[in-house]
């Protein structure tokens, strides 16, 4: 397991830490964060709704909370190209906290957090480097790089990088169904990667398994949903394309999170339209997390997906949805009155 490059270009190797101010533009609700400055005091800086902030192209190593008071808020790099612009930090769920009240958890650990309703981040990274080969004494090796529970939440043309638990698309409370929408985003990890009870959307975004160095299979799944049994819409991916960096069915592309503090949970996970290559299982692409909760009980389906991960080898083993089904399995349905793809 290495440690990424995680910048590009020009600015490859310069780290920026330390609290100096954003900048403000004159007569705007814009915030400007440059080598030196700390995005998380661009957040704390904004006093309203509908502000954005602009980071510029450097390697920003914090954490970064974004409140719910935060609303409308769209974080993004200064330039169209997300490696220019990188957030990352390096916690894990069983790393201690410098205070001694344990360890951070899952959640905790992640770099980038927003319980911010309307929230818009596109144009950078956001990553979480910690890496188990460093590490051997931490059982908890959860590492989330993004962890976002308000509704409307917006990601596009961003790059999430982790290992474990990469993405957290989570929502406010058991009962609450947000909503959030990825496009063109580029998300990598091993194990469930893509995880949480949100209702999310995922519209040409492309995922990667990574190379394990480990001796059992499989080295990880994709995705990881624990949806509600109330919400009639999960995880929705349209039109995406799955790779690996690791050998060939070395992956399973799901399997299901019934978390213990919710167990009436029913996950729901649809893939359609999306090509899946050969690192995902085909033969047996679910697997269970828990055998209490068996993986064909639960809502997962697939449609028109192409690739050799999506051949079906045997039919028991890969739900598909009919044409009239795959109607209810659209952007439009799981969004509802929210267009952000407009």
């Amino acid at each position: 397991m290495h440690r990424r490059t995680l910048l590009t270009g020009i600015t490859a190797g310069l780290v920026t830490t330390g609290t100096a101010p954003a900048f403000a533009a004159a007569g705007r609700r814009v915030l400007h964060v440059r080598p030196g400055g700390s995005v998380q005091a661009a957040v704390d800086a904004v006093d309203g709704p509908g502000w954005t902030i602009v980071v510029h192209p450097g390697t920003y190593r914090e954490v970064v909370g974004v409140p719910a008071a935060k609303a409308g808020l769209t974080l993004r790099g200064a330039s169209r190209n997300p490696r220019d612009t990188v957030i990352v930090h390096d916690n894990a769920n069983g790393t201690p906290r410098p205070d001694g009240s344990g360890t951070y958890g899952t959640a905790g650990s992640a770099t980038f957090t927003s319980a911010a309703p309307g929230l818009t981040v596109r144009d950078l990274t956001l990553a979480n480097d910690w890496l188990r080969a460093d590490h051997p004494e931490v059982t908890g090796t959860q590492a989330v790089a993004a962890y976002t529970y308000g509704d409307r939440t917006r990601f596009e043309n961003v790059r999430l990088l982790a290992h474990q638990d990469t993405l957290f698309v989570e929502t406010g409370a058991l009962d609450t169904f947000d909503r959030q929408y990825f496009r063109d985003c580029y998300i990598e990890g091993d194990v469930d990667f893509v995880f949480g009870r949100a209702t999310a959307v995922f519209e040409h975004c492309h995922f990667r398994t990574l190379a394990r160095d480990v001796d059992f299979t499989p080295k990880g799944m994709v995705f990881a949903p624990s949806t509600a049994r109330a919400n009639p819409h999960g995880i929705l991916a349209v039109r995406c394309r799955i790779s690996s960096g690791a050998e060939d069915a070395a992956y399973k592309l799901a399997r299901p999170w019934v978390p213990s503090y919710e167990t009436t949970a029913w996950p729901s996970l649809v893939v359609r339209e999306t090509r899946i290559g050969p690192g995902i299982d085909a033969a047996a692409p679910y697997t269970n997390m828990r055998d209490a909760y068996p993986w064909q009980s639960m809502r997962f389906a697939e449609y028109r997906n192409t690739g050799p991960g999506a051949a079906v080898q045997v039919p028991g083993n890969r739900p598909l949805l009919s044409h009239a089904q795959a109607r209810a399995h659209t952007r439009q349905t799981y969004l509802g009155d929210w267009r952000p793809y407009a």
